[in-house]
């Protein structure tokens, strides 16, 4: 499925980096300077987004699934039990109006 989900993503011009997790592998909340656009290829990762005062939307990505997430959007993560291999691309601040989750098949 990789070749697939990087196809799809050079096709938007869009230029990813490949990353992995183990099972259970956590992130704290963070956020980035810039748009970020990530694609899951092979297990599973949670995400909470949050406002700034605490997480209030989860997303759960599952292989073929995007999340497209806008400059200064705090987010954590949680690694599914299978782990996760992801496709991640970062793009200028203000490209990407809101975060968005996009299920497989559907981008």
């Amino acid at each position: 499925m990789e070749g697939s989900v990087a196809d799809r993503l050079r096709a938007e011009g869009l230029d990813a980096s490949s990353w992995s997790n183990g099972p259970g592998d956590r992130y704290g909340a963070h956020d980035h300077p810039y748009d970020k656009v990530i694609a899951c290829v092979r297990g599973s990762i949670r995400f909470g987004i949050g406002d700034g005062d605490g997480m209030i939307e989860v997303i759960e990505l599952q292989a073929g699934d995007r999340l497209e997430l806008p400059a200064g959007t705090s987010h954590d993560a949680v690694v599914g039990p299978e782990g996760v291999v992801c496709l991640e691309a970062h793009v200028p601040a203000g490209r990407l109006v809101a975060t968005a989750r996009r299920a497989a098949g559907e981008w």
